[in-house]
């Protein structure tokens, strides 16, 4: 944990750190929590206190960091992040804690909280303690496996074609520990955490993609291949960087990560005539060096260079790696159209888009509701800029295929049309 005099001595660059809370049970932004945030290392002594607005959001807080130069140089091993640790509580919630909530200058650090209404029987607050990130902690380097997992024909699980999940059920302990808990998260959020977990956001913008990618499409041949519950066990995936990725109950993502993966989520890598996603494995290239896989520093390095991330992907994986987008996208009450909407689009599309927008405003007034007459005009277009700020997209007042999706997922979540299965 970074100690007062620590962040005092490095702090020469500051970071953003914005916190969204919302309900556990209803998905609802929670207005006027109150946020404590303090060093980690002097929980005791508050640096500011701030509440939530209408769409259960902090302002975007100032912070010191580290300076920018030791996420960018792997031969610098001083810890490249500040860590802080947030108090949240509101009237009628369980309070939550949060400890090691990472800070990297110059990227935006969002925490995203959903508080459990309080219950007579448990009035105890909620702790969580975030390890250190996986480029500077100390974690088991990943037992290498086959990138193409053989195909029982006559077995009765494994899925036709790739699909995106809605959900997946991470195993946050190494498959075998039978104490470790499962926890159902929406696939969107296992990627961020992981890439937040593995690669440093300030990064350049096609690595962080080139990552996603790798992460994206391991996690798919886990979904594609029923690798776990083939094996007997109830889960999708473990926490374990032995055998995974590192996943980490309620720490914070990145607005850069974040961004890529809406941009990318549908997508995963391919080799010629194999159906399944491919198991990209990976490793630091710093403490661990593995031939013939990604290493996470040196794809930094090809980024800086202005490699694109395919061509980051084959510098690694070699030239028959392509870029594939699922067949299947799960959870969303309708697909993309295929083409941006924006002022003067008409017809069902943007209707339905319309409709979805009316049910988010009943749960984020900050949004303003729009007549579902099909049309898209400037009140559309209005209605769609403020959504997008809400939810940290580009505020073009289009709706591009982030905006859509990002529109359906938050519908299904205020909706209460998800269903844990």
């Amino acid at each position: 944990m970074t100690s007062l005099k620590a962040m005092q001595d490095n702090a020469v660059d500051k970071g953003q750190l914005q916190i969204n809370v919302t309900s556990e049970i209803t998905a609802f932004p929670i207005t006027g929590a109150t946020i404590s945030i303090s060093y980690t290392g002097v929980p005791d002594s508050t640096l500011e206190q701030v509440n939530t607005d209408a769409s259960g959001q902090s302002d975007v807080l100032e912070l010191d960091t580290p300076p920018l130069e030791y996420s960018l140089n792997p031969s610098i091993e001083s810890q490249p992040y500040a860590e802080y640790t947030l108090n949240i509580s509101a009237p009628g919630y369980e309070t939550v804690s949060v400890a090691g909530a990472e800070v990297l200058p110059d990227v935006k650090a969002i925490q995203n909280v959903r508080l459990r209404p309080l219950a007579e029987v448990s009035q105890d607050e909620m702790v969580f303690v975030i390890p250190a990130h996986t480029l500077y902690g100390d974690y088991p380097p990943k037992i290498a496996e086959d990138e193409i997992k053989p195909i029982d024909e006559t077995g009765e699980i494994v899925l036709s074609r790739v699909v995106v999940p809605e959900f997946i059920i991470v195993h946050d302990g190494s498959p075998r520990d039978s104490t470790a808990n499962n926890y159902y998260v929406r696939y969107r959020d296992y990627i961020k955490n992981v890439a937040s977990s593995e690669i440093y956001a300030t990064w350049p913008a096609d690595t962080i993609r080139a990552n996603v990618l790798a992460i994206m499409s391991f996690t798919l041949n886990r979904v594609y291949t029923e690798w776990y519950r083939n094996k007997g066990y109830d889960f999708t995936i473990t926490s374990s960087t032995a055998f995974d990725h590192k996943w980490i109950p309620e720490r914070n993502i990145f607005d850069t990560i974040s961004v890529i993966v809406d941009e990318l989520f549908a997508n995963y890598l391919s080799r010629p005539n194999v159906r399944q996603p491919i198991l990209t494995q990976y490793c630091d290239g710093r403490r661990v060096s593995c031939p013939n896989w990604m290493t996470q520093w040196g794809s930094m390095a090809l980024g800086e260079q202005g490699y694109s991330p395919i061509e980051i992907l084959r510098y690694y994986y070699g030239d028959d790696m392509y870029i594939n987008s699922a067949q299947e996208i799960s959870g969303v009450p309708s697909s993309w159209p295929g083409y941006d909407l924006g002022i003067g689009a008409s017809g069902d599309k943007v209707r339905q888009m319309q409709e979805q927008l009316n049910v988010i405003a009943g749960a984020y007034p900050a949004i303003p509701r729009i007549d579902a007459d099909g049309i898209y005009g400037p009140a559309t277009a209005a209605s769609v800029e403020v959504f997008q700020s809400v939810f940290g997209l580009p505020q073009t007042g289009v709706v591009d295929y982030t905006t859509w999706y990002k529109i359906s997922e938050i519908y299904v979540g205020v909706s209460r049309i998800a269903e844990l299965v």
